[in-house]
């Protein structure tokens, strides 16, 4: 089944936030645009540089009211000790979701059952709880948080504007369609 314009599945869980534990659950997404990030796991290789490239543009993602949630099947307190031994982890300011017993990466269909880990999932979600966009990639597959803050944009901008769509490449300011007979054949 498409995952797409479905609500997110109900969850609760504890965070690590801003040097504290903190309880987040799929109530805590909804009211405004969120991005959930998982990963496979904390200490790891990709893993920190998907992250920290995140970390360098959350003030991006802020500004558009978009918070970031990081979530992977470690527990809080592994992401607290990952914060503490990592520069690259103590850049990050948004929420690192512990998912141990799995439930939040099952919701999303993005664990490896017999790892237990996540694979690379990325889901935009708006402030209604639907998934606008769903990404997932091979574990050796980095992802790219500019790329990710444009797709952010583009869902914003068709959620505020109905029957406009954003073309390939589309950014803030470019032109976007307004799809019609006319256009069919024409682009």
């Amino acid at each position: 089944m498409a995952i797409i314009n479905t609500k997110i599945k109900p969850f609760k869980a504890t965070a690590f936030h801003e040097g504290k534990f903190v309880p987040v659950s799929d109530e805590t997404l909804k009211g405004k645009w969120s991005v959930v990030f998982f990963y496979p796991a904390d200490f790891t290789f990709v893993c920190p540089t998907e992250l920290g490239d995140l970390a360098d543009l959350y003030p991006e993602f802020q500004k558009l009211g978009v918070e970031i949630y990081s979530v992977s099947t470690d527990t809080h307190f592994t992401h607290k000790a990952w914060h503490d031994a990592s520069d690259t982890i103590a850049k990050i300011q948004y929420p690192m979701i512990g998912d141990p017993t799995g439930t939040i990466t099952r919701n999303f269909d993005v664990m490896i059952e017999e790892e237990g880990l996540a694979l690379r999932g990325t889901f935009v979600i708006n402030p209604e709880g639907e998934i606008k966009v769903a990404e997932i990639h091979d574990l050796g597959i980095g992802r790219d948080a500019k790329e990710l803050l444009r797709k952010v944009q583009a869902a914003q901008y068709i959620a505020s504007h109905p029957g406009e769509v954003c073309p390939a490449k589309w950014t803030p300011g470019d032109v976007t369609l307004k799809p019609s007979l006319d256009l069919v054949g024409k682009i």
